[in-house]
């Protein structure tokens, strides 16, 4: 990614756009011959999703609870949509290819990731929006029976115009959006598919993930840590408890510091600081997440950070989001990425005094 790209990661939660969607809705619904939430989608004859890993059918209907309702899901789907940006992976994992995804990095989000690369193979999902903006035709297009949209900002209006000709499980109830646990996203892309304990089992395999590492490195339960970036000179962000960055740290047994929640504004997964308020950022250890050696450069460059313990001991860590994929990792903090997480960082961190 270049210095100027627009900033990626979880950000963007803090100003998820709404989406006018009543003039595409009609040439959707036309093109799917409209429907409502309890009606079947039509049926595709491609199907992207495999058979349960366990070789039984999987049982339906399953009846998914989200932020807008509950939905039911009468049989298995065979062409899934993702719109969350991070869906795919916990899709994938369970052995479903999504016909189409949301893009993320601006970069197609197949085939490049080196936790879903093997995932994806030759297939190649429709690109059907960014971010919080979906291209409804392009969606109605490919029939879907189902669209997930977990890691998401889903507004109200987009879900009922989805839900009019197929099956939409939203983002999960009593979490912000883009605020809820990996966990739970897990658990509820395993029951729309059908595949419950198989979820399950990803869960619990990242979990003695999670647990090996805090065993290994008790004295990281004795440590504050704090993720950072910097777009630009001056201005910087650190990330709150509910970014899933934080929380993949906050899994391998690091203290988060709440005062970084209480600086960042309602609803947003930032708080934006000043030069002036980079003493916040002076925890046990410091993880900036950047885009370029330049962006590196400019921020140890900074008056007002070169006076920080956490930097002048050392303490502080640059890893980039991409080339290697570290900080995209962490970012995405899904039952694919995590592992490869966990490999890269954990040194890193070790090698900190």
């Amino acid at each position: 990614m270049s210095a100027g790209a627009r900033p990626p990661l979880a950000r963007f939660a803090r100003s998820a756009p709404r989406v006018a969607v009543v003039a595409a809705a009609a040439l959707a619904l036309a093109a799917c011959g409209g429907g409502s939430e309890k009606s079947e989608s039509p049926a595709t004859t491609t199907p992207t999703a495999s058979a349960d890993g366990g070789g039984k059918p999987a049982a339906f209907p399953v009846t998914v609870e989200h932020k807008y309702g509950s939905t039911t899901i009468d049989k298995e789907p065979k062409t899934v949509v993702t719109l969350g940006l991070s869906d795919q992976d916990a899709v994938l994992a369970l052995g479903v290819k999504p016909a189409g995804a949301v893009d993320w990095f601006k970069e197609k989000p197949y085939g490049k990731w080196p936790w879903a690369k093997d995932k994806w193979g030759s297939t190649q999902p429709q690109i059907v929006g960014e971010r919080d903006e979906y291209n409804i035709e392009k969606i109605a297009a490919l029939k879907p029976d189902l669209v997930i949209a977990q890691y998401s900002g889903m507004k109200k209006e987009q879900y009922d115009t989805l839900s009019r000709f197929t099956k939409v499980v939203a983002q999960p109830k009593d979490h912000p959006d883009y605020g809820a646990p990996w966990q739970l996203m897990t658990q509820q892309i395993g029951k729309a598919l059908g595949k419950d304990a198989e979820a399950g089992k990803l869960i619990t395999g990242i979990d003695a993930r999670f647990k090996a590492v805090r065993d290994k490195h008790p004295e990281f339960a004795t440590k504050t840590l704090a993720v950072a970036d910097s777009f630009e000179a001056g201005k910087y962000s650190a990330f709150t408890k509910t970014d899933p960055k934080s929380i993949f740290f906050a899994g391998l047994g690091f203290k988060l510091k709440p005062e970084i929640d209480t600086l960042a504004k309602p609803g947003w997964n930032v708080a934006e600081l000043s030069a002036e308020k980079l003493n916040v950022l002076d925890v046990d250890r410091l993880v900036w997440v950047t885009s370029s050696t330049e962006a590196n450069d400019r921020i140890k460059g900074e008056p007002l950070y070169k006076k920080l313990k956490v930097h002048q001991e050392k303490r502080d860590l640059f890893v980039p989001y991409q080339d290697p994929d570290i900080g995209a990792a962490f970012s995405f903090n899904t039952v694919l990425s995590i592992p490869y997480a966990i490999d890269e960082i954990e040194p890193l961190l070790a090698a900190i005094k």
